[in-house]
C-alpha cells in the first residue's frame, strides 16, 4: 500500500488550515515553547491536540513508554538551556503497549531496552494504570536527579501526568 497520497493529502489539509503568519513567524524568529512534553510514541497520544497547542508552543519528545535515555535528556537540556523553556511534563497514557509489554514480559530485540527501564520503574506492580503512574513518576524523579546540578535546567518545574485515551482527559500526578 502506497501511503504517500494519504500523507500528501494530510499535508495539504494542514497547510490550508494552519496559520501561515505563525509558520512564518516561528521560521524567522525561532520557536518559543512554553513546555517540554516527554511522551509516548503511541499514535493516539498527540500532545499538541491534547493541550490545544499551536505551532511553537510545545517542545515534544516522543519515545515508546516515555522512557528516558541520554538522547531524551540531551533534547530536554537543549530546550531548557537554549529555548528558555522551564516547564517539563512527562506524559504517560492509559493502555500503553510498552507498559503492557513490561507487565507481561513479552519482549525481545531492541524493545527490551524500553521494557527493562519500565520494569525498573514499576517493580512488582501488576495493575496497568498504577504501573503507568509509577513509570511516569520514575521519569520525573530521574529528571529531577539528572538535572539537579544543571543551572540551565535545575530551576525547571517537572511534573507528571497521565492521559486517558478513552476520555481524552489528563490527570496530573
Amino acid at each position: 500500500m502506497d501511503i504517500r497520497p494519504i500523507l500528501a493529502q494530510g499535508n495539504r489539509k494542514y497547510v490550508e488550515s494552519s496559520d501561515p503568519a505563525l509558520r512564518l513567524e516561528t521560521a524567522e524568529q525561532g520557536q518559543k515553547p512554553y513546555a517540554i512534553v516527554v511522551c509516548c510514541s503511541d499514535s493516539r497520544v498527540i500532545p499538541e491536540k491534547i493541550f490545544s497547542a499551536d505551532i511553537g508552543d510545545l517542545f515534544v519528545i516522543r519515545v515508546a513508554g516515555n522512557v528516558l535515555d541520554r538522547h531524551q535528556l540531551g533534547s530536554i537540556e537543549y530546550a531548557a538551556g537554549h529555548l528558555d523553556c522551564n516547564h517539563i511534563i512527562v506524559l504517560g497514557h492509559t493502555c500503553c503497549g510498552a507498559v503492557t509489554a513490561a507487565l507481561t514480559g513479552e519482549t525481545d530485540g531492541f524493545i527490551r531496552y524500553i521494557t527493562d527501564d519500565i520494569k525498573l520503574a514499576i517493580g512488582n506492580e501488576r495493575d496497568p494504570y498504577r504501573a503507568c503512574c509509577l513509570n511516569v513518576r520514575h521519569a520525573v524523579e530521574r529528571l529531577e536527579r539528572e538535572f539537579a546540578e544543571h543551572p540551565e535546567v535545575g530551576d525547571a518545574v517537572i511534573e507528571g501526568a497521565v492521559y486517558d485515551i478513552r476520555s481524552g482527559e489528563v490527570e496530573w500526578i
